[in-house]
């Protein structure tokens, strides 16, 4: 790193370590960042660049490149103007073909790790900072204030760990491990803490790895999240295919030497944490196409790992689940009726199922390409497993599952938009999820919402997962691969899509390089917009695109600098008054006085915004109704990293008389940057 950063941004630390396919009761939550139509930082090129591409490097290049990044990491810091106490780790290093690089650091403080504390430097070719994505904006004064003398017993954190993990079901008598003292970054303001992960198994059986961070002085619970993320051949589900083994005549083993010698193992309806036997015989045949047979789930495991690591290698230049050529293992047979799969860091491993009465195993392609995914998000952004991040981390899972599906070409399983349609997990051959209209499972909204980050975050998932089905196909109907689609758009407005190939893309490139461990609906679109500017310039269709499908699910403005969720032909109430908003003072607001309207406010009344701020993530926004009713249309987010909030947002107001006096309430709640309220209108 030669020159200082030239653009501002945000971002926080990696905290995932594993994830379920389905929902299984645990829920934590976060607050719910609401998001807004500002200008992404982006690049300013006109043109497609397929230099911004991700380069596909060999082991050795990739390891090459984090020995030069370690080697550097003193002076990194002292750029970014860390404190003395304060440490940088490489994590993972992604090089685009223009010679473009993004390394992605975590922190630590005085020899603690900061939970929090992640970010991603990107630097020229010629070694200039480029940009900086941090995923806390909490500052290295603020670090430097805490006091890593801890007031209450690593005993006192752990019990209250336990309390908290048998709320969520877990059968866990003690913790795993000991407590491990950490710097809390992740929401706001740094503090002590304690970090205690509690295992056993949850209420269906998954295994439990519930991290619960405590705050190292008054023994208060902060945060808590889910480890455990929920993943020739005769397979059940993709017909005969051909397989990577080992061996030689007359003993063969499941060791796909030619992908990082990943293997699959029996558990033989075990729980254990450990991997079980390594599916070996004979003859080179593995199953018989019935799910009755042991090697048929162990040859739809295997098939499924080879093609997702066929795709990441070949679509987007990674190199294994880590980028460095290892491979991970996949476990078959998982407990009894057991109608789950998962994927967990800490056995670097995928683990299926065989589903209601051991007859259905979870294998399936997209299944095995979800688990595997969630390895590739927790060795890239790191998103953690709740509130709107965990959302984001089920779509990533869901969007690669479907694309691996496609990439794979097989005819037996076709590549369609739908989530474990092969599985029945229902009973009634319905898919899991859908992506063209996630509501369709009965679950999913279509739609960001103000409060989707404390659902669970399988249906958090479902706006990101509709995202990326408008930006690949559009809205309205279509059929793909004998497939019927009908997707709509919160707006009512069309959205033209770019083509899978493309969305794949943006996705992938703004989650190995854009996103961070806290990264929520708005910080996505930012990042998605980011990497649309620089692999196709900002004046492009795909630009266009990206914006007109993130507002096609409520989250931010269409583009052409309007927001046509703003209908122009109702009742318009407005204030354009100037009200200057305080650096981190009290809440300003702006005042409109409904009058002649009969009844209650609409389901969908529309207000706009129009704010001008230099760091829109500082600000809370509320609309305040006659009655004193409160709805929250945006929260603070140290992702939420662009200037100004210029959107509509739209609340359901039914509840409340429309006529009397509305107030738009916003305060900055950071240090450091100024705006003002330009303006405030209702549409009726």
């Amino acid at each position: 790193m030669r020159s200082t950063h030239s653009r501002r941004a945000t971002a926080t630390g990696a905290l995932i370590a594993a994830a379920a396919l389905l929902a299984v009761g645990v829920q934590t939550g976060s607050a719910s960042a609401a998001p807004d139509a500002g200008n992404a930082t982006t690049a300013s090129a006109s043109k497609a660049n397929p230099g911004a591409l991700a380069k596909q490097l060999s082991p050795s290049q990739r390891a090459e490149l984090i020995r030069e990044a370690t080697a550097s990491t003193a002076a990194t810091a002292k750029e970014l103007g860390l404190g003395s106490q304060e440490k940088l780790v490489v994590k993972d290093v992604v090089q685009d073909n223009d010679g473009t690089t993004h390394t992605r650091y975590e922190r630590t403080f005085d020899g603690l790790p900061v939970l929090g504390g992640d970010l991603v430097v990107q630097e020229s070719k010629a070694g200039a900072t480029e940009s900086v994505v941090k995923a806390s904006r909490a500052t290295s004064a603020q670090l430097k204030a805490v006091d890593t003398v801890a007031d209450i017993t690593p005993a006192a954190a752990s019990k209250q760990a336990l309390g908290a993990a048998k709320a969520a079901g877990s059968d866990k008598a003690e913790a795993d491990k000991a407590p491990r003292k950490v710097v809390w970054m992740a929401s706001g303001t740094p503090q002590l803490a304690y970090e205690t992960v509690v295992g056993g198994l949850q209420e269906d059986g998954t295994p439990n790895e519930l991290h619960v961070v405590t705050d190292a002085t008054s023994g208060a619970k902060l945060f808590e999240w889910q480890a455990i993320e929920n993943g020739v051949g005769n397979t059940e589900y993709s017909g005969q295919v051909t397989l990577g083994t080992s061996g030689s005549s007359g003993s063969y083993n499941l060791t796909d030497t030619a992908r990082g010698n990943h293997k699959t193992y029996n558990l033989n309806h075990s729980t254990s944490s450990g991997t079980g036997t390594l599916f070996s015989g004979a003859d080179d045949v593995w199953g018989d196409g019935n799910g009755t047979s042991t090697e048929t789930a162990a040859a739809d495991a295997h098939y499924g790992a080879a093609e997702t690591w066929d795709y990441y290698k070949n679509v987007h230049g990674r190199n294994g689940i880590k980028g460095n050529g290892v491979g991970a293992y996949s476990r078959v047979h998982y407990g009894n009726n057991y109608v789950n799969a998962f994927w967990s860091d800490s056995c670097f491993c995928m683990t299926y199922g065989d589903g209601s009465g051991n007859a259905h195993p979870l294998t399936a392609l997209d299944v095995a390409a979800h688990e595997m995914s969630h390895g590739v998000t927790s060795n890239t952004a790191g998103l953690v497993y709740s509130g709107e991040s965990g959302g984001l981390n089920e779509a990533t899972s869901d969007i690669f599952g479907s694309a691996v599906e496609f990439y794979a070409n097989n005819s037996t399983d076709v590549g369609d938009y739908l989530i474990g349609e092969k599985i029945d997990i229902n009973g009634d051959g319905t898919p899991l999820r859908y992506q063209d209209k996630p509501s369709r499972d009965g679950t999913s909204p279509d739609a960001w919402y103000s409060g989707i980050g404390n659902i669970d975050v399988h249906y958090s998932s479902g706006p990101a997962n509709h995202f990326f089905y408008l930006l690949s196909e559009g809205s309205g109907a279509k059929t793909i691969n004998g497939v019927s689609y009908n997707s709509p758009t919160s707006d009512g407005l069309p959205v033209t899509g770019i083509g899978r190939a493309k969305a794949e893309q943006i996705w992938f490139k703004a989650l190995s390089t854009k996103f961070t461990s806290t990264t929520n609906y708005a910080g996505a679109r930012t990042g998605t917009l980011a990497v649309a500017g620089e692999l196709y310039g900002t004046t492009s269709a795909e630009y266009k695109a990206v914006q007109d499908a993130w507002a096609g699910i409520n989250v931010g403005a269409r583009s052409g600098g309007t927001d046509p969720t703003d209908p122009g032909d109702g009742t318009v109430f407005e204030n354009k008054t100037a009200v200057s908003i305080p650096d981190r003072g009290s809440a300003v607001t702006s005042s409109v006085t409904v009058t002649g309207r009969t009844g209650n406010a609409p389901s969908a009344l529309k207000v706009g915004v129009d704010i001008t701020h230099t760091y829109r993530g500082d600000l809370v926004i509320d609309l305040v109704a006659p009655n004193g009713t409160t709805y929250r249309l945006k929260n603070s987010s140290s992702s939420d990293s662009a200037d100004n909030v210029k959107t509509t947002y739209t609340v359901n107001a039914s509840a409340v008389a429309a006529n009397g006096t509305w107030k738009l309430k916003v305060q900055d709640v950071y240090s450091g940057d100024t705006g003002k309220i330009n303006s405030f209108k209702l549409t009726f």
